[in-house]
Protein backbone atom coordinates (compact mmCIF):
# COMPACT_ATOMS: atom_id res chain seq x y z
CA UNK A 1 0.00 0.00 0.00
CA UNK A 2 3.19 2.44 0.33
CA UNK A 3 4.24 2.27 -3.75
CA UNK A 4 3.28 5.06 -5.87
CA UNK A 5 1.34 4.99 -8.97
CA UNK A 6 2.81 5.67 -12.21
CA UNK A 7 1.36 8.36 -14.30
CA UNK A 8 -0.02 9.99 -11.58
CA UNK A 9 0.38 13.64 -10.30
CA UNK A 10 -1.19 12.25 -6.72
CA UNK A 11 -0.89 8.77 -4.85
CA UNK A 12 -4.42 7.77 -3.69
CA UNK A 13 -5.51 4.92 -1.62
CA UNK A 14 -9.27 3.52 -1.06
CA UNK A 15 -10.15 4.01 2.71
CA UNK A 16 -12.51 2.12 4.36
CA UNK A 17 -14.59 3.76 7.36
CA UNK A 18 -16.29 1.66 8.87
CA UNK A 19 -19.42 3.09 10.97
CA UNK A 20 -20.01 0.95 13.70
CA UNK A 21 -23.27 -0.51 13.98
CA UNK A 22 -24.14 1.00 11.01
CA UNK A 23 -22.35 0.31 7.87
CA UNK A 24 -19.00 0.98 5.20
CA UNK A 25 -18.26 4.65 3.54
CA UNK A 26 -15.52 4.25 0.73
CA UNK A 27 -13.73 7.31 0.37
CA UNK A 28 -10.41 8.16 -1.22
CA UNK A 29 -7.43 9.71 0.14
CA UNK A 30 -4.97 11.92 -1.45
CA UNK A 31 -1.44 12.98 -0.80
CA UNK A 32 0.22 15.14 -2.23
CA UNK A 33 3.78 16.96 -2.14
CA UNK A 34 7.07 17.91 -4.10
CA UNK A 35 8.05 14.80 -6.42
CA UNK A 36 4.92 12.91 -5.49
CA UNK A 37 3.49 10.39 -8.50
CA UNK A 38 7.21 10.61 -10.28
CA UNK A 39 8.71 6.92 -11.48
CA UNK A 40 10.42 4.98 -8.27
CA UNK A 41 13.99 4.31 -8.11
CA UNK A 42 14.65 1.21 -10.09
CA UNK A 43 17.32 0.55 -7.33
CA UNK A 44 15.39 1.13 -4.48
CA UNK A 45 12.59 -1.30 -6.07
CA UNK A 46 15.45 -3.54 -6.60
CA UNK A 47 16.55 -3.67 -2.99
CA UNK A 48 12.84 -3.99 -1.72
CA UNK A 49 12.33 -0.72 -0.14
CA UNK A 50 9.30 1.53 0.07
CA UNK A 51 9.30 4.64 -0.94
CA UNK A 52 5.96 5.69 0.54
CA UNK A 53 3.45 4.20 2.65
CA UNK A 54 0.44 4.65 4.80
CA UNK A 55 -0.50 4.54 8.34
CA UNK A 56 -4.14 3.65 9.33
CA UNK A 57 -6.14 1.45 10.85
CA UNK A 58 -10.21 0.17 9.73
CA UNK A 59 -12.06 3.34 11.28
CA UNK A 60 -15.77 2.66 13.43
CA UNK A 61 -17.82 5.46 14.33
CA UNK A 62 -21.22 4.69 16.11
CA UNK A 63 -24.21 5.29 14.36
CA UNK A 64 -27.04 7.54 15.28
CA UNK A 65 -24.22 9.94 16.96
CA UNK A 66 -26.17 13.22 18.38
CA UNK A 67 -23.31 15.47 19.83
CA UNK A 68 -23.40 18.81 18.16
CA UNK A 69 -19.91 18.93 17.74
CA UNK A 70 -17.85 16.98 14.08
CA UNK A 71 -17.56 13.43 15.40
CA UNK A 72 -14.06 12.47 15.03
CA UNK A 73 -13.53 9.33 12.50
CA UNK A 74 -9.55 8.56 12.73
CA UNK A 75 -6.42 9.96 11.16
CA UNK A 76 -4.44 9.38 8.10
CA UNK A 77 -0.83 9.63 7.78
CA UNK A 78 1.51 8.60 5.14
CA UNK A 79 5.69 7.74 5.96
CA UNK A 80 6.68 10.25 3.69
CA UNK A 81 5.24 13.12 5.65
CA UNK A 82 8.03 14.65 7.82
CA UNK A 83 5.69 17.32 9.07
CA UNK A 84 7.01 20.38 7.26
CA UNK A 85 3.71 21.06 5.73
CA UNK A 86 4.59 19.67 2.24
CA UNK A 87 2.32 17.12 2.92
CA UNK A 88 -1.54 17.52 2.10
CA UNK A 89 -4.25 15.40 2.24
CA UNK A 90 -7.47 15.70 0.41
CA UNK A 91 -10.50 12.58 0.62
CA UNK A 92 -13.23 11.66 -2.59
CA UNK A 93 -15.78 9.23 -2.76
CA UNK A 94 -19.28 8.92 -1.37
CA UNK A 95 -19.56 11.57 1.16
CA UNK A 96 -16.32 13.32 1.17
CA UNK A 97 -16.63 17.10 1.33
CA UNK A 98 -19.83 16.84 2.96
CA UNK A 99 -20.13 14.31 5.14
CA UNK A 100 -16.59 13.36 5.43
CA UNK A 101 -13.83 15.89 6.28
CA UNK A 102 -10.25 15.84 6.27
CA UNK A 103 -7.81 17.78 7.69
CA UNK A 104 -5.03 18.34 4.91
CA UNK A 105 -1.92 19.06 7.21
CA UNK A 106 -2.65 16.51 9.97
CA UNK A 107 -4.52 14.15 8.21
CA UNK A 108 -7.69 13.78 10.84
CA UNK A 109 -11.00 13.00 9.80
CA UNK A 110 -13.89 13.89 11.24
CA UNK A 111 -17.67 13.35 10.19
CA UNK A 112 -20.08 16.28 9.96
CA UNK A 113 -23.33 14.63 10.22
CA UNK A 114 -25.88 11.90 12.07
CA UNK A 115 -25.28 8.61 10.41
CA UNK A 116 -27.30 5.73 9.86
CA UNK A 117 -25.51 2.72 8.43
CA UNK A 118 -29.38 1.20 6.93
CA UNK A 119 -29.68 1.95 3.56
CA UNK A 120 -32.71 -0.26 2.62
CA UNK A 121 -35.78 -1.85 4.94
CA UNK A 122 -35.26 -4.34 7.16
CA UNK A 123 -38.34 -6.54 6.05
CA UNK A 124 -37.97 -7.02 1.98
CA UNK A 125 -40.47 -5.60 -0.46
CA UNK A 126 -44.11 -7.44 -0.55
CA UNK A 127 -46.62 -8.19 -1.11
CA UNK A 128 -46.63 -11.38 1.00
CA UNK A 129 -49.08 -13.51 0.28
CA UNK A 130 -49.34 -16.92 1.61
CA UNK A 131 -52.49 -19.31 1.82
CA UNK A 132 -53.53 -22.45 4.44
CA UNK A 133 -56.38 -24.44 3.85
CA UNK A 134 -59.18 -23.92 6.12
CA UNK A 135 -59.60 -26.58 9.01
CA UNK A 136 -55.95 -26.96 9.36
CA UNK A 137 -54.53 -28.67 11.98
CA UNK A 138 -52.74 -25.76 14.61
CA UNK A 139 -49.35 -25.30 13.74
CA UNK A 140 -49.90 -25.83 9.96
CA UNK A 141 -46.96 -23.44 7.62
CA UNK A 142 -48.66 -21.09 5.46
CA UNK A 143 -46.01 -19.54 4.14
CA UNK A 144 -42.23 -17.55 5.49
CA UNK A 145 -41.09 -14.09 5.80
CA UNK A 146 -37.39 -13.14 5.53
CA UNK A 147 -36.14 -9.66 6.32
CA UNK A 148 -32.56 -8.46 5.98
CA UNK A 149 -30.25 -6.24 7.84
CA UNK A 150 -28.25 -4.26 6.62
CA UNK A 151 -26.01 -4.16 10.05
CA UNK A 152 -22.68 -5.79 9.76
CA UNK A 153 -23.08 -9.37 10.88
CA UNK A 154 -19.48 -9.81 11.76
CA UNK A 155 -20.64 -6.96 14.28
CA UNK A 156 -22.57 -8.56 17.49
CA UNK A 157 -25.63 -9.36 17.29
CA UNK A 158 -26.53 -6.44 14.88
CA UNK A 159 -27.56 -7.92 12.26
CA UNK A 160 -29.55 -10.78 14.00
CA UNK A 161 -33.35 -10.67 13.08
CA UNK A 162 -35.94 -12.53 14.87
CA UNK A 163 -39.50 -12.34 14.09
CA UNK A 164 -42.48 -11.49 16.01
CA UNK A 165 -46.53 -10.77 15.50
CA UNK A 166 -48.02 -7.44 15.96
CA UNK A 167 -51.53 -8.42 14.40
CA UNK A 168 -53.09 -11.56 14.09
CA UNK A 169 -51.56 -13.44 16.85
CA UNK A 170 -54.75 -14.98 17.81
CA UNK A 171 -55.19 -16.62 14.65
CA UNK A 172 -51.45 -17.04 13.72
CA UNK A 173 -47.67 -17.38 15.01
CA UNK A 174 -44.13 -16.87 13.35
CA UNK A 175 -41.18 -18.69 14.53
CA UNK A 176 -39.40 -16.32 15.57
CA UNK A 177 -35.99 -17.51 13.93
CA UNK A 178 -36.83 -18.39 10.59
CA UNK A 179 -40.00 -16.44 9.82
CA UNK A 180 -41.93 -19.40 9.35
CA UNK A 181 -45.38 -18.45 9.73
CA UNK A 182 -48.19 -21.42 11.37
CA UNK A 183 -51.69 -21.25 12.32
CA UNK A 184 -52.70 -21.03 15.88
CA UNK A 185 -55.98 -21.82 16.03
CA UNK A 186 -57.50 -25.22 14.05
CA UNK A 187 -61.30 -23.77 13.12
CA UNK A 188 -60.03 -21.04 10.36
CA UNK A 189 -63.46 -20.95 8.71
CA UNK A 190 -62.92 -19.72 4.97
CA UNK A 191 -66.91 -19.10 4.74
CA UNK A 192 -66.76 -17.02 8.01
CA UNK A 193 -63.33 -15.17 7.23
CA UNK A 194 -61.53 -15.76 3.55
CA UNK A 195 -58.26 -14.14 4.29
CA UNK A 196 -56.83 -12.39 7.14
CA UNK A 197 -53.70 -9.08 7.60
CA UNK A 198 -51.13 -10.21 9.82
CA UNK A 199 -48.24 -7.75 10.50
CA UNK A 200 -45.29 -9.04 11.36
CA UNK A 201 -41.79 -7.78 13.53
CA UNK A 202 -38.50 -7.85 12.72
CA UNK A 203 -36.43 -7.08 15.09
CA UNK A 204 -32.31 -6.99 15.04
CA UNK A 205 -30.18 -7.31 17.92
CA UNK A 206 -31.64 -10.78 18.43
CA UNK A 207 -34.92 -8.70 20.21
CA UNK A 208 -32.85 -6.91 22.55
CA UNK A 209 -33.55 -3.70 24.36
CA UNK A 210 -32.19 -1.11 22.17
CA UNK A 211 -32.70 -3.40 18.64
CA UNK A 212 -34.07 -1.54 15.85
CA UNK A 213 -37.47 -3.17 13.91
CA UNK A 214 -39.27 -2.88 10.86
CA UNK A 215 -42.72 -4.29 10.18
CA UNK A 216 -44.34 -5.96 7.10
CA UNK A 217 -48.05 -6.65 6.61
CA UNK A 218 -48.53 -10.27 5.61
CA UNK A 219 -52.10 -11.31 3.65
CA UNK A 220 -52.91 -15.22 4.32
CA UNK A 221 -55.49 -16.45 1.92
CA UNK A 222 -57.61 -19.10 3.50
CA UNK A 223 -58.51 -22.18 0.95
CA UNK A 224 -61.73 -24.10 0.92
CA UNK A 225 -61.88 -27.34 1.65
CA UNK A 226 -65.51 -28.89 1.06
CA UNK A 227 -66.78 -28.70 4.42
CA UNK A 228 -70.45 -27.44 3.68
CA UNK A 229 -73.22 -29.72 2.57
CA UNK A 230 -75.92 -28.78 -0.54
CA UNK A 231 -78.72 -27.13 1.45
CA UNK A 232 -81.61 -26.27 -1.08
CA UNK A 233 -83.11 -22.82 0.10
CA UNK A 234 -86.88 -23.98 -0.08
CA UNK A 235 -88.40 -27.48 1.34
CA UNK A 236 -90.97 -27.14 -1.72
CA UNK A 237 -91.01 -26.07 -5.28
CA UNK A 238 -94.20 -25.98 -7.44
CA UNK A 239 -93.82 -26.50 -11.27
CA UNK A 240 -96.90 -26.98 -14.14
CA UNK A 241 -97.04 -28.83 -17.03
CA UNK A 242 -99.94 -29.42 -19.34
CA UNK A 243 -100.73 -33.10 -19.32
CA UNK A 244 -100.47 -33.11 -23.15
CA UNK A 245 -96.05 -32.21 -23.52
CA UNK A 246 -94.39 -35.40 -24.97
CA UNK A 247 -91.52 -36.96 -23.04
CA UNK A 248 -88.07 -35.23 -22.50
CA UNK A 249 -89.85 -32.18 -22.08
CA UNK A 250 -88.04 -29.80 -19.01
CA UNK A 251 -90.67 -28.89 -16.65
CA UNK A 252 -88.70 -26.97 -14.28
CA UNK A 253 -85.33 -26.05 -12.42
CA UNK A 254 -84.10 -26.29 -8.66
CA UNK A 255 -80.47 -25.52 -7.10
CA UNK A 256 -79.22 -26.69 -4.47
CA UNK A 257 -76.37 -23.76 -2.38
CA UNK A 258 -73.85 -24.15 -1.27
CA UNK A 259 -70.91 -22.48 0.78
CA UNK A 260 -67.92 -23.44 -1.10
CA UNK A 261 -66.51 -22.40 -3.84
CA UNK A 262 -64.97 -23.83 -6.95
CA UNK A 263 -65.22 -27.87 -7.53
CA UNK A 264 -66.62 -28.16 -4.05
CA UNK A 265 -69.64 -26.90 -5.42
CA UNK A 266 -70.60 -29.35 -8.04
CA UNK A 267 -73.55 -31.28 -7.16
CA UNK A 268 -75.24 -34.35 -8.61
CA UNK A 269 -78.77 -34.48 -8.53
CA UNK A 270 -81.17 -38.04 -7.83
CA UNK A 271 -85.11 -38.63 -7.34
CA UNK A 272 -85.43 -40.41 -4.51
CA UNK A 273 -89.34 -41.54 -4.47
CA UNK A 274 -91.11 -44.37 -6.38
CA UNK A 275 -93.32 -42.59 -8.26
CA UNK A 276 -91.30 -39.75 -9.36
CA UNK A 277 -88.45 -42.47 -10.73
CA UNK A 278 -91.55 -43.40 -12.58
CA UNK A 279 -92.56 -40.48 -13.90
CA UNK A 280 -89.65 -38.01 -14.10
CA UNK A 281 -85.87 -37.83 -14.20
CA UNK A 282 -83.73 -34.96 -13.12
CA UNK A 283 -80.46 -34.45 -14.35
CA UNK A 284 -77.35 -31.62 -13.64
CA UNK A 285 -76.45 -28.71 -15.83
CA UNK A 286 -72.52 -28.90 -15.64
CA UNK A 287 -72.96 -24.89 -16.10
CA UNK A 288 -75.25 -23.86 -13.67
CA UNK A 289 -75.22 -26.70 -11.36
CA UNK A 290 -78.76 -26.85 -11.29
CA UNK A 291 -81.23 -29.54 -11.04
CA UNK A 292 -83.61 -30.47 -14.87
CA UNK A 293 -86.61 -32.15 -14.06
CA UNK A 294 -88.13 -33.73 -17.32
CA UNK A 295 -90.99 -35.67 -18.12
CA UNK A 296 -90.49 -39.73 -17.80
CA UNK A 297 -93.65 -40.99 -19.25
CA UNK A 298 -96.76 -39.51 -20.46
CA UNK A 299 -98.57 -37.10 -18.23
CA UNK A 300 -102.53 -37.63 -17.69
CA UNK A 301 -104.68 -34.95 -16.27
CA UNK A 302 -107.55 -37.19 -15.87
CA UNK A 303 -105.44 -40.06 -14.04
CA UNK A 304 -103.64 -37.84 -11.87
CA UNK A 305 -103.86 -34.17 -11.37
CA UNK A 306 -100.47 -33.58 -8.98
CA UNK A 307 -97.26 -35.06 -8.81
CA UNK A 308 -95.19 -35.19 -6.00
CA UNK A 309 -91.35 -35.68 -6.66
CA UNK A 310 -88.53 -35.80 -3.89
CA UNK A 311 -85.20 -34.62 -5.49
CA UNK A 312 -82.23 -35.02 -3.65
CA UNK A 313 -78.92 -32.91 -3.85
CA UNK A 314 -75.63 -34.55 -3.22
CA UNK A 315 -71.67 -33.00 -3.56
CA UNK A 316 -70.08 -34.33 -6.54
CA UNK A 317 -66.67 -34.53 -4.56
CA UNK A 318 -66.93 -35.87 -1.48
CA UNK A 319 -64.14 -34.86 1.16
CA UNK A 320 -63.11 -37.93 3.01
CA UNK A 321 -61.95 -35.70 5.95
CA UNK A 322 -65.88 -35.02 6.26
CA UNK A 323 -67.39 -38.26 5.47
CA UNK A 324 -70.77 -37.86 7.27
CA UNK A 325 -73.13 -38.51 4.30
CA UNK A 326 -75.61 -37.98 6.45
CA UNK A 327 -75.37 -34.25 6.21
CA UNK A 328 -73.48 -34.13 3.14
CA UNK A 329 -76.74 -34.25 0.94
CA UNK A 330 -79.88 -32.62 0.80
CA UNK A 331 -83.68 -32.89 -0.10
CA UNK A 332 -86.28 -30.83 -1.16
CA UNK A 333 -90.34 -31.67 -2.62
CA UNK A 334 -91.06 -30.76 -6.32
CA UNK A 335 -94.98 -30.56 -6.76
CA UNK A 336 -95.54 -30.87 -9.97
CA UNK A 337 -99.59 -29.83 -11.37
CA UNK A 338 -100.57 -31.27 -14.64
CA UNK A 339 -102.83 -28.54 -16.25
CA UNK A 340 -105.69 -30.01 -18.24
CA UNK A 341 -105.70 -29.42 -22.24
CA UNK A 342 -108.78 -29.92 -24.43
CA UNK A 343 -108.10 -33.48 -25.75
CA UNK A 344 -110.15 -35.82 -28.88
CA UNK A 345 -111.90 -38.52 -27.72
CA UNK A 346 -110.12 -42.09 -27.21
CA UNK A 347 -111.44 -45.13 -28.74
CA UNK A 348 -110.89 -48.10 -26.29
CA UNK A 349 -109.54 -50.41 -27.02
CA UNK A 350 -107.28 -48.60 -29.84
CA UNK A 351 -107.84 -50.63 -32.15
CA UNK A 352 -110.65 -53.12 -33.25
CA UNK A 353 -110.75 -56.81 -34.81
CA UNK A 354 -114.16 -57.94 -35.98
CA UNK A 355 -115.81 -60.77 -37.55
CA UNK A 356 -119.05 -61.14 -39.94
CA UNK A 357 -120.43 -64.29 -42.35
CA UNK A 358 -120.02 -63.50 -45.70
CA UNK A 359 -124.05 -64.63 -45.93
CA UNK A 360 -124.89 -61.56 -43.95
CA UNK A 361 -127.82 -59.39 -44.98
CA UNK A 362 -126.85 -56.02 -45.74
CA UNK A 363 -127.58 -53.83 -42.69
CA UNK A 364 -126.14 -56.86 -40.44
CA UNK A 365 -124.30 -55.53 -37.41
CA UNK A 366 -120.71 -56.47 -37.66
CA UNK A 367 -119.82 -54.73 -34.14
CA UNK A 368 -119.58 -51.69 -32.09
CA UNK A 369 -116.42 -49.13 -31.65
CA UNK A 370 -116.72 -47.28 -28.57
CA UNK A 371 -114.46 -44.12 -28.11
CA UNK A 372 -115.07 -41.52 -24.97
CA UNK A 373 -114.09 -37.87 -24.39
CA UNK A 374 -111.21 -38.35 -21.67
CA UNK A 375 -111.63 -34.33 -20.49
CA UNK A 376 -113.92 -33.57 -17.56
CA UNK A 377 -116.29 -32.10 -19.65
CA UNK A 378 -116.78 -35.20 -21.06
CA UNK A 379 -118.25 -34.02 -24.66
CA UNK A 380 -120.73 -36.30 -26.61
CA UNK A 381 -118.57 -37.62 -29.39
CA UNK A 382 -120.11 -38.27 -33.23
CA UNK A 383 -118.53 -41.21 -35.51
CA UNK A 384 -117.44 -41.57 -39.41
CA UNK A 385 -115.43 -44.02 -41.49
CA UNK A 386 -112.25 -42.53 -43.50
CA UNK A 387 -113.92 -43.62 -46.83
CA UNK A 388 -110.33 -42.85 -48.36
CA UNK A 389 -109.90 -46.37 -46.87
CA UNK A 390 -113.86 -47.97 -47.74
CA UNK A 391 -114.07 -46.08 -51.08
CA UNK A 392 -116.80 -48.95 -52.36
CA UNK A 393 -119.10 -48.10 -48.83
CA UNK A 394 -119.01 -52.34 -48.08
CA UNK A 395 -119.83 -50.59 -44.29
CA UNK A 396 -121.40 -48.23 -42.92
CA UNK A 397 -121.29 -47.03 -39.10
CA UNK A 398 -123.96 -45.23 -36.90
CA UNK A 399 -122.83 -41.89 -35.88
CA UNK A 400 -124.33 -42.17 -32.22
CA UNK A 401 -123.66 -45.57 -31.02
CA UNK A 402 -120.66 -46.16 -33.62
CA UNK A 403 -121.96 -49.74 -34.55
CA UNK A 404 -120.73 -50.99 -37.69
CA UNK A 405 -123.22 -52.63 -40.18
CA UNK A 406 -122.85 -53.89 -43.44
CA UNK A 407 -123.41 -51.85 -46.42
CA UNK A 408 -122.99 -54.15 -49.54
CA UNK A 409 -123.18 -57.82 -49.85
CA UNK A 410 -120.02 -59.58 -49.20
CA UNK A 411 -118.20 -62.24 -50.78
CA UNK A 412 -115.37 -64.26 -48.70
CA UNK A 413 -114.06 -65.64 -52.04
CA UNK A 414 -113.66 -62.14 -53.55
CA UNK A 415 -112.05 -60.43 -50.05
CA UNK A 416 -111.70 -61.90 -47.25
CA UNK A 417 -110.15 -59.07 -44.73
CA UNK A 418 -111.04 -55.34 -45.20
CA UNK A 419 -108.95 -52.79 -42.99
CA UNK A 420 -111.10 -49.19 -42.71
CA UNK A 421 -110.12 -46.54 -40.30
CA UNK A 422 -112.68 -45.35 -37.84
CA UNK A 423 -112.64 -41.51 -36.81
CA UNK A 424 -114.25 -40.44 -33.82
CA UNK A 425 -114.41 -36.83 -32.84
CA UNK A 426 -116.31 -33.96 -30.25
CA UNK A 427 -120.00 -33.36 -31.40
CA UNK A 428 -119.03 -29.68 -30.81
CA UNK A 429 -115.66 -29.43 -32.53
CA UNK A 430 -114.90 -31.40 -35.40
CA UNK A 431 -111.26 -30.44 -34.66
CA UNK A 432 -110.97 -32.44 -31.75
CA UNK A 433 -110.66 -35.72 -33.68
CA UNK A 434 -108.77 -39.15 -33.06
CA UNK A 435 -108.54 -42.41 -35.47
CA UNK A 436 -108.81 -46.28 -34.78
CA UNK A 437 -107.73 -49.19 -37.07
CA UNK A 438 -110.66 -51.23 -37.81
CA UNK A 439 -109.67 -54.83 -39.29
CA UNK A 440 -112.76 -56.72 -40.35
CA UNK A 441 -112.70 -60.64 -41.25
CA UNK A 442 -115.26 -62.55 -43.35
CA UNK A 443 -116.13 -65.58 -42.40
CA UNK A 444 -116.81 -68.74 -44.89
CA UNK A 445 -120.27 -69.84 -45.68
CA UNK A 446 -120.13 -73.06 -47.73
CA UNK A 447 -122.35 -71.39 -50.51
CA UNK A 448 -119.73 -73.08 -53.67
CA UNK A 449 -119.98 -76.81 -55.20
CA UNK A 450 -116.53 -78.96 -55.65
CA UNK A 451 -115.11 -78.08 -59.57
CA UNK A 452 -113.15 -80.45 -61.61
CA UNK A 453 -110.03 -79.14 -61.13
CA UNK A 454 -108.98 -79.20 -64.59
CA UNK A 455 -110.94 -79.97 -67.92
CA UNK A 456 -110.71 -83.86 -68.27
CA UNK A 457 -111.05 -85.41 -71.78
CA UNK A 458 -110.46 -89.20 -71.63
CA UNK A 459 -109.73 -91.89 -74.24
CA UNK A 460 -109.73 -95.75 -74.27
CA UNK A 461 -108.67 -98.25 -77.13
CA UNK A 462 -111.69 -100.28 -78.31
CA UNK A 463 -110.00 -103.52 -76.95
CA UNK A 464 -109.55 -102.29 -73.35
CA UNK A 465 -110.84 -105.12 -71.26
CA UNK A 466 -113.32 -105.11 -68.35
CA UNK A 467 -111.88 -103.14 -65.51
CA UNK A 468 -108.81 -101.11 -66.73
CA UNK A 469 -108.44 -97.82 -65.56
CA UNK A 470 -109.53 -95.02 -67.58
CA UNK A 471 -109.00 -91.67 -65.87
CA UNK A 472 -108.55 -90.30 -62.42
CA UNK A 473 -110.45 -86.88 -62.13
CA UNK A 474 -110.09 -84.65 -58.64
CA UNK A 475 -111.87 -81.52 -57.74
CA UNK A 476 -111.70 -78.36 -55.39
CA UNK A 477 -113.93 -76.47 -53.47
CA UNK A 478 -113.66 -72.18 -53.15
CA UNK A 479 -115.12 -72.25 -49.80
CA UNK A 480 -112.97 -72.73 -46.47
CA UNK A 481 -113.36 -75.76 -44.81
CA UNK A 482 -113.30 -75.55 -40.93
CA UNK A 483 -111.23 -79.06 -40.91
CA UNK A 484 -110.35 -80.03 -44.72
CA UNK A 485 -112.49 -80.73 -47.65
CA UNK A 486 -113.84 -84.19 -48.13
CA UNK A 487 -115.50 -85.10 -51.55
CA UNK A 488 -117.70 -88.18 -52.29
CA UNK A 489 -117.94 -89.17 -55.87
CA UNK A 490 -121.04 -91.05 -58.03
CA UNK A 491 -121.74 -91.42 -61.37
CA UNK A 492 -124.35 -88.44 -62.61
CA UNK A 493 -128.35 -90.69 -62.39
CA UNK A 494 -128.07 -90.54 -66.21
CA UNK A 495 -124.72 -92.50 -66.71
CA UNK A 496 -126.01 -95.19 -64.26
CA UNK A 497 -127.60 -96.96 -67.12
CA UNK A 498 -124.85 -97.26 -69.03
CA UNK A 499 -123.10 -100.78 -68.46
CA UNK A 500 -119.87 -99.63 -70.15
CA UNK A 501 -118.06 -97.65 -67.79
CA UNK A 502 -118.13 -97.63 -63.68
CA UNK A 503 -116.96 -95.13 -61.28
CA UNK A 504 -115.04 -95.93 -58.49
CA UNK A 505 -114.94 -93.53 -55.18
CA UNK A 506 -111.36 -94.27 -53.59
CA UNK A 507 -112.00 -91.25 -50.85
Amino acid sequence: MAKGLQGFSRTMLLLFCTIQELGTWAVRTAVEGPGLGQPEDPALLASGRVKRGWVWNQFFVVEEYTGTEPLYVGKIHSDSDEGDGSIKYTISGEGAGTIFLIDEITGDIHATERLDREQKPRCREGPYIGSGAELSPIGTSVMQVMASDADDPTYGSSARVVYSVLEGEHHFTVDSKTGVIRTAVADLDRETQDRYEVVIRATDMAGQVGGLSGSTTVTIVVTDVNDNPPRFPQKMYQFSIVETAPVGTAIGRVKAEDSDVGENTDMTYQVKDEEGVEMFKVTTDSNTQEAVITIQKPLDYESKKVHTVVVEALNKFVDPRFVDLGTFRDQTIVRVSVLDVDEPPEFRPPSHLMEVQEDAHVGSVVGVVTALDPDVANHPVRYAIDRSTDAERIFDIDANTGAIVTGKVLDRETAGWHNITVLAMEADNDAMVSRASLRIRILDVNDNPPELATPYEAAVCEDAKPGQLIQTISVVDRDEPQSGHRFYFTLAPEATTNDHFSLLDIK
